[in-house]
């Protein structure tokens, strides 16, 4: 859209506020208000930002002002706020994109392939918890009916009623805005929901996941509750993922360049998406490092007697670095012909770093002609590790010091972020494990402090 298109929709729609809105290296969404009547000055000069006020924009204090610049694209009117309207924006300083921008890393991946021909086309699995927290300052599972209790939730029509009315203005949201959501549900950990909406070009949909859980912090307070996407807020449940679905298409976006339906492996993918599959297994562990950014993550993605143990019986998060057929206990699923899925995927990823990683990953396995080699078939739950290694397939990084010096060890992956923007990303992970690490809980001292 052009400005003169975005003045008018913001007449039409009788906006008087604008959110400018960007994300900080979590994937944070950051804002700033401005006047509706200012618009001709946003798109001008951009909303301004102290940049060290936000974590990972690689400013201090003495630095030059973040510029917030609107992509006029993005143009979303605030469902549950009348009047008021979004944009996506990308960082600018002294007139230049800053390189510590999530946004404009994503951009930068997409640019570089739409030379080579391809547009490369994701959905998500929206998965996250409704909570409630307590006066002690811990959170307990959302439940206004006091039914949702079953050691397997997934489905139960009790539950699902119980969120049904948070999960429906969602929808009607998501509908207004076009989003196509198609299915929604209550998923394996009481509590916890999951809805999906159709799949668009990367940028597209990692600006709506954003926007997405902006909107279910808004609509969640509605109703009693807050809306989480910690990836494991509870360590006896599953906990909650954002699979990506991708697929390459070409750059009119109307044919799937890895479907294949004379695949002679049978899952219904062409040569170049076995290819840039390859690329992803072959850079799995430093991607995980971007998909699975938390401390927080790895005690969803936890191996050997972990993958068994939460109360509906399992996890449903990959152990191994493999790939298979429609099965649940790969790190890459294929659910149906023409795309892959990757499991290890946390609610809690920024997605912008976690797509560029993507394409930089599976592009290289696609120059290079990897080859992911044969589906694996059957329950990899029940596989040892040991067994597994004797089969060249490896374990999913165990802890976030574990994936990052993975992605230390991986140019490829870290040229999806940029050199300054790599920096940053491992100097505020490193300090988020340290500060993890040195606090000390209430399992040690239970453990250890009359043991000896």
């Amino acid at each position: 859209m052009t400005k003169a298109d975005v003045a008018k929709r913001l007449k039409a729609d009788k906006v008087d506020y604008i959110l400018a809105q960007y994300v900080d290296i979590h994937g944070t969404p950051r804002c700033k208000g401005v006047p509706a009547k200012h618009f001709d000055d946003l798109v001008a000069a951009g909303a301004g930002f102290a940049g060290a006020a936000v974590w990972g924009m690689g400013q201090g204090p003495h630095d030059h002002d973040m510029l917030a610049m609107p992509d006029l694209a993005t143009y979303t009117p605030v469902p549950w706020e009348r009047g008021v309207a979004r944009f996506a924006c990308d960082i600018h300083v002294d007139g230049q994109p800053w390189p510590y921008c999530a946004r404009t890393a994503l951009k930068r991946a997409l640019a570089d392939l739409r030379k080579e021909g391809f547009v490369f086309n994701v959905g998500v699995e929206a998965e996250h918890f409704l909570v409630n927290r307590r006066d002690d300052g811990g959170i307990e599972r959302f439940d206004p009916d006091g039914v949702d209790r079953m050691e397997k939730p997934c489905y139960d029509f009790k539950g699902l009623s119980g969120g049904m009315a948070y999960l429906r203005t969602l929808i009607g949201y998501m509908e207004q805005l076009g989003w196509d959501p198609y299915a929604s549900d209550h998923e394996d950990a009481n509590a916890q929901w999951e809805i999906n909406f159709r799949y668009a070009d990367a940028l597209t949909t990692a600006d709506r996941y954003t926007f997405f859980k902006m909107m279910t912090s808004q609509v969640a307070k509605r109703f009693g509750a807050i809306a989480t996407h910690m990836a494991k807020p509870f360590g006896s449940l599953t906990g909650s993922g954002a699979h990506f679905h991708f697929s390459l298409w070409d750059t009119r976006n109307q044919k799937n360049l890895f479907l294949d339906n004379k695949d002679p492996r049978g899952l219904g993918m062409s040569k170049l998406a076995y290819h840039f599959l390859g690329g992803l297994i072959h850079h799995a562990k430093a991607l995980v490092a971007l998909v699975a950014p938390t401390v927080n993550c790895y005690k969803r993605l936890s191996v050997g007697e972990y993958l068994t143990g939460v109360s509906s019986g399992f996890t449903w998060t990959p152990a191994f670095i493999s790939y298979g057929d429609n099965n649940r206990t790969q790190m890459f699923r294929t659910p149906e012909p023409g795309r892959f899925e990757c499991r290890a995927v946390s609610a809690a990823v920024n997605p912008y770093l976690g797509m560029a990683a993507f394409l930089r990953a599976g592009m290289d396995g696609v120059r290079r002609s990897l080859d992911p080699g044969e589906p694996n078939r059957g329950n990899m739950y029940e596989l040892p590790v040991a067994t597994m290694r004797e089969r060249g397939i490896e374990v999913v990084p165990q802890t976030l010091p574990e994936a990052l010096a993975a992605l230390e060890a991986d140019p490829v992956v870290q040229s999806a972020l940029g050199p300054d923007l790599y920096q940053e990303f491992l100097n505020v992970k490193r300090l988020e494990w340290t500060r993890y690490h040195n606090q000390i809980t209430p399992w040690e001292l239970d453990r250890y402090l009359t043991l000896f």
